[in-house]
């Protein structure tokens, strides 16, 4: 590389080499992947959704502990938004918009939902309360009594339909926030055993939550 070019910042690309890509040529990079893993597993590829589950449940468990704020249901929605992702994959339209945004709809629905959900539970809580003694000293023990007691059943119900092998993976990797690897490394198992372990417990999750609505 000459002075002048160093001087210049100009950077040296060997002949018949291509540049780095640019940050929007990365980003259009990257949303021509998604889409197409979203397409992909619209068709039944479980591989292709491996991969998007790999590349978007951080940022779909991020967007919904914003909304909800509460870590535990955080967890519980990002895991019904990958469930439903899986279930409906086959409905998204790359003409439609980003993949990302199109999971992310999603996410923001279920967050916003639930919300709703725990507010209007909790009120029927504290409405039956004080039907029943006429008044509560301590109402907000009541809601969180009763809150913790309906998640958790929800997830007992979801949690029995697996396999042991797949409730543990799903327990550490849920409950305990273990990324893939560290799931690999806590079981002594390979990492694409533990991704396989992962992927087969959502199917099987969004098998038994379809059959129990």
């Amino acid at each position: 590389m000459s002075a002048q070019r160093r001087e210049r910042g100009l950077r040296a690309v060997p002949d018949g080499s291509p540049a780095s890509a640019t940050p929007a040529e990365a980003r259009r990079d990257d949303a021509a992947r998604l889409a197409d893993l979203l397409v992909r597993s619209g068709r039944g590829d479980a591989s292709a959704f491996e991969q998007l589950y790999d590349a978007l449940a951080g940022t779909v468990h991020g967007l919904a502990l914003r909304i909800v704020r509460d870590p535990h249901l955080a967890e519980d929605v990002a895991q019904e938004v990958l469930v439903e992702v899986w279930r409906v994959a086959a409905r998204y339209r790359p003409d439609q918009g980003s993949a990302r945004a199109w999971v992310l709809t999603i996410a923001h629905r279920r967050a916003v939902d639930r919300v709703r959900s725990e507010q209007s539970h909790a009120d029927r809580v504290i409405a039956h309360g004080a039907r029943q003694s006429g008044d509560v000293e301590h109402p907000e023990q009541v809601v969180e009594a009763m809150d913790a007691e309906w998640r958790a059943a929800r997830v007992r119900r979801g949690l029995a339909a697996l396999t042991p092998l797949q409730r543990e993976a799903v327990e550490l990797t849920y409950y305990k926030g273990y990324t893939n690897r560290q799931l690999a490394e806590s079981l002594e198992i390979p990492l694409g055993t533990a991704k396989a372990r992962i992927r087969d417990a959502m199917i099987r999750l969004r098998d038994a939550w379809e059959v129990a609505r």
